[in-house]
């Protein structure tokens, strides 16, 4: 039986030792300056996958991540800045490059959407549950000549009043 755990544990401290994010960077690709390499792996973290969408161009073994991971260390052996290499593919491919993007423009509203429907939802179910939960109007029993005239439309006879 203990075997069995320690096999299991074994297998679970695998999988969990695998499951960390796969750098994707080829040996090829690696700046031979070791602080240009660091601003490089520093400027991909940055950098969406326009394959994948949701992974890192450091993390990514698309072909395109590969192109654009060469890209950003020709801009920095150019000697680039960091806010130039990021404003050069930004204007080659648009604020979709970034994982994180900018707080200006049309990204406002998208960042706000969200909120501005959980607002007004939040808003909508508390107006139905005050009227929900407001009391109705109170029912105003019939006069006896209305009660009359419903009796006789309705063809039944008054009730006899001496017996109640």
């Amino acid at each position: 039986m203990t075997r069995l755990f320690r096999s299991v544990g074994a297998a679970l401290l695998l999988a969990l030792l695998l499951a960390g994010p796969a750098a994707a960077v080829q040996p090829d690709e690696v700046l031979p300056d070791a602080a240009q390499e660091a601003r490089a792996r520093a400027l991909s973290v940055e950098l969406r996958c326009m394959v994948c969408q949701n992974q890192s161009i450091d993390d990514s073994n698309a072909p395109l991540a590969r192109d654009l991971r060469l890209l950003v260390r020709e801009r920095i052996a150019a000697g680039d800045s960091d806010r130039e290499v990021m404003d050069y593919l930004v204007s080659r491919y648009g604020e979709f490059v970034l994982l994180r993007p900018t707080w200006h423009g049309a990204n406002v509203i998208l960042w706000l959407a969200p909120f501005a429907v959980l607002l007004v939802g939040g808003i909508g179910l508390f107006v139905a549950y005050r009227r929900r939960a407001a009391p109705s109007e109170a029912v105003v029993p019939l006069s006896p000549e209305e009660e009359a005239r419903l009796r006789a439309a309705l063809g039944e006879a008054a009730p006899d009043v001496t017996k109640l």
